[in-house]
């Protein structure tokens, strides 16, 4: 039977207001002065929805979020690359729409969230026969659904009993234990897309040459993502590096999320995975050319002109 969507997507959804220029150590009671200011879509799954559809792909998406400014225009992001909302569940009075506050310092940055909404998504916000009405699941930031993760090991057994492939990226755990449901999950998905980082803490290795070998072993296919050096991907016993792509970036906000986008755009067209990885590379290089993790990507001509250029 023929799905609905590409790829469905169920996870958070918040705006990024990120201000640039301001100092790493920043004293109390001191009126601090930045730069420069933006205010995009943010939240890794919200990310990956909205660049995937900017790249041709299907999406479905499903999230909790309040009825409130911010989640109106977080929303309408997403509706204008022409991602599926209808599943999505607003809720009036209580907790509102998320938020992330970047403050950025020549390549490094502070991240301050106000969870909102996200934490609350339970099982019962998501209909199941929707999400499988996609090809592929894609889950995000594992450790921000602190209501839903208890049901997540079930959902994805559901979702692939459907036939659906499944991919996740944990993102970082704010708590720093990289505990349950990751373990179990990681017997179940069929790519898995940590970066670098994230690879070592939750594997205890020191690199990601070893931390990849170490989850080849629990998860069909990997990617580690490792920033100016490109991205790890291996397969069983078979290892690639594939290398970045070359661009003077001026925002790397949303990359490893971009490189999502990317990989699984490749993935679904049935490329190899060295093939996949290269794509991810070049679409995170396009994304770090302007501010946040969306905005290279609702310029469709600017979009296109990268892409028809790049190597």
């Amino acid at each position: 039977m023929k799905k609905r969507f590409d790829v469905t997507i169920a996870g958070e959804i918040n705006m990024d207001l990120i201000l640039y220029g301001l100092p790493e150590v920043m004293p109390m009671e001191r009126e601090l002065l930045a730069s420069d200011f933006g205010m995009t879509l943010g939240s890794s799954s919200a990310i990956v929805a909205h660049n995937l559809a900017a790249l041709g792909v299907s999406v479905g998406f499903v999230t909790r979020l309040g009825n409130d400014p911010l989640g109106s225009i977080a929303l309408e992001r997403l509706a204008e690359r022409g991602v599926d909302l209808s599943h999505v569940k607003r809720v009036s009075g209580g907790t509102s729409t998320g938020v992330t506050i970047l403050l950025t310092h020549e390549g490094k940055r502070h991240i301050l969230t106000y969870p909102g909404t996200m934490f609350e998504m339970v099982a019962s916000d998501l209909d199941l026969s929707y999400l499988a009405s996609g090809r592929h699941f894609h889950l995000s930031s594992l450790f921000l659904h602190k209501a839903l993760q208890p049901d997540l090991p079930r959902i994805c057994r559901q979702l692939k009993a459907e036939s659906l492939t499944i991919s996740l990226d944990t993102n970082d755990d704010p708590d720093d234990r990289w505990g349950e449901p990751l373990d179990e999950l990681l017997g179940i998905v069929d790519l898995f897309m940590p970066n670098e980082d994230e690879a070592c803490r939750i594997t205890g290795k020191a690199d990601a040459e070893s931390a990849i070998e170490a989850l080849a072993k629990r998860v069909p296919l990997v990617a580690v993502k490792c920033g100016k050096r490109g991205a790890l991907v291996q397969r069983a016993d078979r290892r690639w590096s594939v290398p970045s792509q070359s661009v003077t970036p001026l925002d790397t906000i949303g990359a490893g999320d971009s490189f999502d986008a990317g990989f699984l755009t490749a993935y679904l067209r049935g490329d190899a995975p060295e093939v996949c990885a290269a794509y991810g590379n070049r679409i995170a290089a396009l994304s770090t050319l302007r501010h946040g993790g969306t905005e290279s990507f609702r310029d469709p001509a600017f979009m296109q002109d990268f892409l028809s250029r790049a190597n």
